[in-house]
């Protein structure tokens, strides 16, 4: 996946610098990025589960932001934290809490919040 966040330093910053904004299954660290385009980062802890249920929740966490993708501002850093809620949950639940999650740090689009 392209456009992601890898390095720590970038991770700290948003930490640090960046809005936040959470729901049910995700926290949301948001800043302008200057670019274009949009960066994401994942962090899964292992209080989550096991290796597999970490991947389940990023693959989770990687298909709802796609499937949020046109109806986000683009040039945000945008960290996506996972919470314990997101073990259990199916991909249209974890979409729905990252567009409210969105909404409260301000990455939708006018109008563009689908109900």
């Amino acid at each position: 996946m392209k456009n992601t966040l890898k390095q720590n330093y970038e991770f700290r910053r948003l930490y640090r610098r960046g809005k936040s904004a959470g729901s049910r299954h995700v926290v949301l660290y948001v800043r302008r990025n200057g670019l274009p385009v949009s960066r994401i980062g994942l962090t899964v802890t292992p209080k989550l589960g096991c290796a597999v249920t970490r991947n389940r929740v990023k693959r989770l966490l990687r298909a709802a932001w796609r499937s949020l993708q046109e109806e986000l501002r683009p040039g945000f850093d945008v960290v996506i934290v996972a919470r314990f809620a997101c073990v259990s949950a199916k991909m249209p639940e974890v979409a729905a809490s990252m567009r409210y999650a969105a909404r409260g740090a301000g990455l939708l689009r006018e109008g563009g919040s689908r109900q």
